[in-house]
């Protein structure tokens, strides 16, 4: 049968789809418009299926805070290339995710994409994003926080985000440290909450390269000592020298203001994902020869 350009067009607006898609669906459904729109969600489900295991190590980081500034949420959303994580359709999938995340507080992963957004859940509209754009594309992790204090928030382009929960102090404050923590990586805010199995480690290392050294066995355990405390200082927030005046630390700065931090969250783009290394050139002439 004819299909209408008009037709075509409708359910171009509907899906967002491309023009030769619709028009293959609306021809496969006999012109039934929510039919093909039907067919094309179930196209798109077995096309994100396809693609579920192909490496997703690029994408964005999205915050969102409630009106109130009583809480706050952080998602990481994977793609498979910076060219597709760069666009707008991307971001705002982000963004609504992170909106969510805030509105309903998910107990999980698996609860997050099961809420529903617009009327439909985010892991649906994730899957029809996946046949629309084609690359892989997941929901990798989110953090959600509440406080009675004030939040810092900081974003470094789209790949790197920190929320941080800070009592006493101002905003600007809170941003300055969220802004120092995407700088400087912290592991955790004080030396109490690192795991002592981590010291210990780092320990058993410095002692061999001080022994290694020859120095006398009371003299090796002092720069045993002194190495531990430089390591904790490295790894800790309140140790860490103040990006903005490095002649005084994070933790004196707080001191000064009366304020301290409760937590923080610092999410990065691709963290602890191996990249395939591809030969472009080699995938091109595989495709060729492939068709």
């Amino acid at each position: 049968m004819s299909i209408s350009a008009a037709l075509v067009k409708e359910l171009r607006e509907r899906t967002g789809s491309g023009m030769m898609e619709c028009k293959k669906a609306l021809v496969e459904t006999n012109g039934d418009i929510e039919a093909a729109i039907e067919l094309m969600r179930k196209t798109g489900l077995a096309k994100a299926d396809k693609k579920a295991n192909r490496v997703a190590a690029e994408g964005q980081v999205a915050i969102s805070v409630s009106a109130d500034g009583k809480t706050a949420a952080v998602v990481e959303v994977n793609s498979e290339t910076d060219f597709v994580s760069k666009g707008d359709e991307f971001g705002h999938f982000a963004q609504s995710i992170a909106d969510a995340v805030v509105a309903n507080n998910p107990a999980d992963l698996d609860a997050l994409l099961a809420m529903e957004v617009d009327g439909e859940t985010i892991n649906t509209r994730r899957q029809a994003l996946v046949a629309k754009i084609g690359e892989n594309i997941q929901v990798r992790r989110f953090a959600r926080l509440e406080t009675d204090g004030v939040f810092g928030v900081y974003r470094h382009g789209v790949r790197i985000g920190v929320l941080v929960e800070m009592q006493g102090g101002d905003e600007a404050l809170a941003k300055d440290i969220a802004m120092h923590i995407a700088a400087s990586r912290p592991l955790c805010v004080s030396e109490e909450q690192v795991d002592p199995e981590l010291v210990a480690k780092e320990r058993e290392i410095f002692k061999a390269q001080a022994m290694e050294s020859g120095k006398p066995a009371e003299i090796a355990e002092k720069m045993v000592e002194g190495r531990i405390r430089k390591y904790l200082s490295e790894i800790t927030l309140l140790g860490q020298p103040f990006v903005k005046n490095p002649d005084q630390t994070v933790g004196q700065l707080l001191k000064e203001a009366g304020a301290s931090v409760s937590q923080f969250v610092r999410m990065e783009v691709g963290e602890g994902i191996e990249k395939q290394e591809t030969d472009f050139a080699a995938e091109v002439m595989a495709q060729v020869k492939g068709s």
